[in-house]
């Protein structure tokens, strides 16, 4: 499979898992990530939080880690927008501004996880 680059992809082959369980694991961590989020208010934690998990799916399924970024980073501002409806919790400006910078640990655990995918596929010698 190739992309609008004409960069090769590896296949998705029949015989691979699904990968319902990654999704449900990065829903999770996303909640999780809000969650402390709106209850520490510590941004260098919730970003620890965003990036492990991003890191960790990169490096199980590195073919398109942008879904983990994305999974991951929107449930950070989408867990404040409900605890300011539905737990009453006040936050400031500043806090909802800092939880759209989720996205910059996540894209980096992302990336870096599907990049060390790859070097140790290449070390160990598969294609």
């Amino acid at each position: 499979m190739t992309t609008a680059w004409g960069q090769i992809l590896p296949e998705e082959d029949s015989r691979t898992r699904s990968d319902t369980g990654f999704y449900v694991f990065a829903v999770g961590a996303g909640m999780l990530a809000g969650w402390v989020d709106i209850k520490v208010g510590d941004l260098l934690f919730t970003a620890l939080l965003v990036l492990a998990p991003c890191m960790v799916l990169g490096l199980m399924r590195p073919v398109r880690p942008w879904r983990w970024v994305i999974i991951v980073g929107v449930l950070v501002p989408i867990a404040e927008l409900l605890g300011y409806f539905l737990l009453k919790q006040r936050i400031s400006r500043v806090q909802v501004y800092e939880s759209f910078l989720a996205f910059l640990p996540g894209i980096a655990g992302a990336y870096g996880g599907a990049l060390l995918h790859h070097a140790i596929r290449h070390i160990v010698g598969e294609k």
